[in-house]
């Protein structure tokens, strides 16, 4: 009880720190948090000062809110996206109500089983995951927060601005699972970790003015990346194959914001990208292997989605093709399955097919591997 009063003690000194520069913590489960100062990084380039307005102007927009319930549309809202898990609700029970009140971001991008699992969390907010992820990993686990900011809900979104890891000192491959919104941390992923995180995207590129509204930036609609070019972003950074685990389109409610946007269409995906070199190809082939879930993980007893096209049921057989193989044999995920077969054998490109697995929130907008 002590070392959970500790942590919810450090979770409220972390938001008091808001006001101050981006500051970098680090904890173990139950353990207060320990800070150290991120090194300033120049702004001398168009990219730096655009980037510094566009976190200048998030900020100024949330100082304004009381909570999620001042925005103008569903994608900073938790209802967006599925329902958080039994365990993971009595874990945030246990936080203070300002804490919760202020999140604002879409469910909690943590998937189950990640007991002793090095976590970095990035762009955390009120810091409502990395308490969560904290009491997820145990004793044996460690969870990082790599953007602990006074924009914290600020990301760099924007095509080509990705989050500067190597400036937060975070080692090569010194991490397992990363949450949050980050293409650049393929760097500090160990082989066979993996990145799982919600966003929003559009069907399309906005026009620079949109990109720009103050209001739009706010409501985390400005920033949205085209969600083909997020694809091309993952895979240029070494991520092969981008799974889509669910989606739900983003609701805009404000008679003015609905005008400025037009048709364009916006969605909550949540995200897993595999580090794993060499073993993802750019198309599913066939190698004959079969995967089977042994319902270990917790909150997934009698079946598991590894995304929105591969349910397992426990116990029961699956011909898979051979990076969905790699990513349930080769990850953090390889106790939780077991695998039949090898790649020795080719029987040509696998038979993508069959109808996506039910997935809560899912549309017809869906992006990633052709299975």
């Amino acid at each position: 009880m002590l070392a959970q009063k500790n942590v919810i003690s450090s979770v409220l000194q972390w938001r008091q720190a808001a006001a101050k520069p981006c500051t970098h913590f680090k904890r173990r489960a139950g353990r207060p948090l320990r800070a150290a100062q991120a090194p300033e990084s120049p702004r001398h380039t168009h990219t730096h000062t655009h980037t510094h307005t566009v976190r200048e102007s998030v900020q100024q927009y949330y100082t304004q809110l009381q909570g999620s319930e001042d925005l103008k549309t569903s994608a900073c809202k938790t209802k967006t996206c599925a329902p958080i898990p039994a365990f993971m609700r009595k874990y945030m029970s246990d936080l203070p109500e300002e804490i919760v009140r202020r999140y604002y971001g879409c469910g909690t991008p943590l998937p189950s089983g990640i007991s002793g699992l090095r976590v970095l969390d990035l762009g955390s907010g009120t810091g409502r995951d990395c308490y969560v992820a904290a009491r997820m990993v145990g004793e044996t686990g460690f969870v990082t927060d790599g953007s602990v900011c006074v924009p914290a809900l600020v990301y760099r979104r924007q095509l080509g601005e990705i989050e500067n890891l190597t400036q937060a000192a975070i080692p090569d491959e010194s991490q397992d699972l990363v949450i949050s919104n980050c293409v650049e941390v393929y760097r500090v992923l160990a082989p066979g970790g993996e990145m799982y995180f919600s966003d929003i995207y559009c069907d399309r590129r906005l026009p620079q003015e949109l990109r720009t509204h103050p209001v739009l930036l706010g409501e985390c609609l400005g920033g949205a990346l085209y969600t083909n070019d997020f694809i091309r972003l993952a895979r240029k950074a070494g991520f092969t194959d981008p799974r889509v685990l669910e989606q739900s389109e983003v609701e805009v409610n404000d008679p003015e914001l609905r005008e400025l946007t037009g048709e364009a269409r916006f969605f909550s995906i949540t995200y897993r990208l595999f580090k794993l070199p060499g073993r993802l190809e750019d198309l599913c082939e066939d190698y004959g292997q079969v995967a089977v879930y042994k319902g270990t993980l917790p909150g997934h007893t009698h079946s598991y989605a590894l995304d929105d096209h591969h349910k397992f049921v426990k116990n029961k057989p699956m011909l898979v093709c051979g990076n969905t193989a790699s990513m349930v044999e080769e990850t953090w995920l390889k106790p939780h399955f077991t695998v039949t077969g090898n790649r020795d054998t080719h029987f040509g490109l696998f038979d993508c097919s069959g109808d996506p697995a039910p997935a809560s929130g899912s549309s017809d907008s869906s992006t990633g591997a052709c299975c």
